[in-house]
């Protein structure tokens, strides 16, 4: 999505620094070791450090600390009078600027988005939000109809049904589901062959086929476990989703409208691309 991508993780930490300006977990020659600190040290992991174990919070933590130490020793150096330096960080400067830039230009279509307008768009677009309907179901796979039979009758005659069916699953089910006691999960129709939807279907939830359904892959007991009939999602449930799809859509229309606009009146003179030659040897 447009909005993830106008952030770049560099900016993002440097805007960090200013939430946790507070949050210490130390010091290192008398310099806090921030929050900052340690999301630097962890980079673009997608873990928190509130989630760690605790030999692993000491592990980022003594990395932090080694971090910190090398920064300052860098401190002391002539880096930050040298060309490099001052080019990188008039880059990060305009980096910063223009993702700052970039987030007021998105906030201000997100505020201009009326909740009359997100509705507007669920009701011109309703059959994007319709679902299928869906079953709940375990199955047992076997070979032979004589076998299928036989656990049909074990089902039957067992007191608590369910559970003899999931404890059959588990022991004479060929499918790859057997160990999880046949369980399927959830399923649109369409997504199983024919034979097998059309045998499910017919279940009410709790009840489960009495004869084998046959299939090229052998022969089933289907038990259901429950089941939702097609219909659509409400606003209130996709209301979030439309906001954002809203947003995305308006915020990149926006943009490009304004870019048009700059060039027409922009000086823009690019250099012709050399085409470099690779001269390759080849081994006599």
């Amino acid at each position: 999505m447009i909005r993830k991508s106008v952030t770049v993780a560099l900016t993002t930490l440097m805007l960090m620094s200013i939430v946790h300006a507070e949050s210490k977990y130390g010091t290192v020659n008398g310099d806090e070791l921030t929050q900052l600190d340690i999301d630097m040290t962890m980079g673009p992991s997608g873990m928190e450090f509130s989630t760690l174990n605790d030999a692993m919070k000491k592990r980022v933590l003594d990395m932090a600390v080694e971090r910190k130490l090398l920064a300052q020793e860098a401190e002391k150096s002539d880096v930050k009078s040298s060309a490099a330096y001052k080019e990188q960080l008039s880059g990060l400067e305009k980096g910063l600027v223009l993702d700052l830039w970039m987030k007021q230009k998105m906030k201000k279509v997100e505020n201009d988005l009326s909740n009359g307008k997100l509705e507007k768009y669920y009701k011109d677009n309703t059959k994007k939000y319709e679902t299928p309907k869906q079953l709940k179901a375990r199955h047992i796979l076997v070979k032979a109809e004589d076998e299928a039979k036989a656990i049909i009758k074990e089902i039957t005659d067992a007191e608590d049904k369910k559970e003899k069916f999931i404890e059959l699953a588990k022991s004479k089910s060929t499918g790859p589901s057997g160990p999880n006691g046949g369980d399927l999960g959830w399923f649109p129709l369409d997504q199983m062959v024919k034979p097998f939807s059309d045998a499910a279907d017919k279940l009410k939830k709790d009840e489960f086929t009495k004869s084998p359904v046959k299939t090229q892959f052998g022969f089933h007991i289907i038990y259901l476990d429950d089941r939702k009939e097609a219909g659509a999602r409400k606003f209130d449930e996709v209301k979030s989703e439309i906001k954002d799809e809203l947003i995305d859509k308006e915020f990149a229309e926006n943009i490009q409208k304004m870019v048009a606009n700059l060039k027409k009146t922009a000086k823009i003179e690019l250099k012709k691309l050399e085409e470099t030659e690779v001269k390759v040897e080849t081994k006599k």
